[in-house]
């Protein structure tokens, strides 16, 4: 995509669309595991829809991101929109977006905030290539009913292990919200995550 289509790409309605992503982005980490769709704008790739709907609501001058395949043209493309500066190293990083799944850095490798200042965490921004055809998860905790059963597909092998540990952490620890086109799941630090059958290296 050009530089000047890049610029132009942006939410039709900023304040509408940008308070209703808001909402959506909030209950689905106050519900976790529920599917949530979005009324997205056309994306520069190689970002997808929800993945770019909650940069442009989300990011600003005082959130730095960090972006996994690093992008001259995305970069500018956030900057012109919300202001956002680049985080050069992943653990100073306010938001990091995740593009390539199965190459996600260990979850120590970004802000798990401090006993003082928890929110202080970094939030990943993760596209999928599914939210519905991978191992089968268990996910127990705060806003779940008993249990509530995740497939999400190309995340690297041992994610979910570095995940209870990044949960154990509470209430310090990242906050992760996997996208897939226009859809998106939350998965906030309180949540638990178990195989619903023996896997390696899940």
């Amino acid at each position: 995509m050009s530089t000047p289509n890049l610029l132009a790409a942006g939410l039709a309605d900023p304040v509408h669309d940008a308070q209703n992503t808001f909402r959506s982005v909030l209950d689905a980490l106050a519900r976790p595991g529920r599917r949530t769709t979005l009324q997205a704008p056309q994306a520069p790739l190689p970002l997808g829809a929800a993945l770019a709907s909650l940069l442009l609501t989300l990011t600003d001058g005082d959130t730095p991101v960090w972006w996994q395949q690093g992008d001259t043209g995305l970069e500018q493309w956030l900057r012109f929109h919300t202001g956002a500066a680049v985080a050069r190293q992943a653990g100073d990083a306010a938001f990091a977006v995740i593009t390539s799944a199965s190459a996600l850095p260990p979850l120590d490798t970004f802000s798990l905030g401090s006993a003082a200042a928890p929110e202080a965490s970094c939030t990943l921004l993760v596209e999928l290539p599914s939210l519905d055809t991978g191992p089968a998860m268990a996910w127990r905790g705060p806003g779940i009913q008993d249990m509530h059963t995740v497939r999400l597909a190309g995340l690297p092998d041992g994610f979910w292990t570095q995940w209870q540990t990044n949960q154990a952490c509470f209430p310090q620890g990242v906050d992760i919200v996997f996208t897939c086109g226009n859809a998106l799941i939350g998965l906030p630090r309180t949540t638990q995550a178990h195989a619903l059958q023996p896997l390696e290296s899940v």
